[in-house]
């Protein structure tokens, strides 16, 4: 596993925090990777990390506002989204943020 290597600020993230449901998660990991497969095509995505234990955190990373707001509009993406709301999800919440520095530190193997 690794962090993404995003490029110079600024640019932007979407951050992207759930709880699941404890049922019907059938089909959800294959809709999530679908979902990074897509969003590596848009126009725009620079990238993706994510983990998941008891909080999911998924974060994107986009060029632009504009990027983002044709990833939304995405039909297989807004599709998704409604899965997600009727069957997988607790609760989510998305964040969209500026990001105007970053820090990076990587230890020497």
């Amino acid at each position: 596993m690794s962090l993404v290597n995003t490029p110079k600020p600024p640019y932007y993230a979407v951050i992207f925090t759930s709880v699941q449901t404890d049922f019907d998660r059938e089909g959800y990991g294959k809709a999530a990777q679908k979902m990074i497969e897509l969003a590596e095509k848009e126009e725009g995505f620079l990238g993706i990390d994510t983990a998941r234990e008891e909080i999911g955190i998924t974060v994107s990373y986009w060029k632009n506002l504009d990027s983002i707001l044709k990833w939304k509009n995405n039909i297989e993406h807004t599709a998704v989204r409604k899965k997600g709301k009727s069957s997988w999800y607790k609760a989510y919440t998305t964040r969209i943020c500026l990001v105007e520095k970053e820090y990076s530190w990587k230890l020497n193997q």
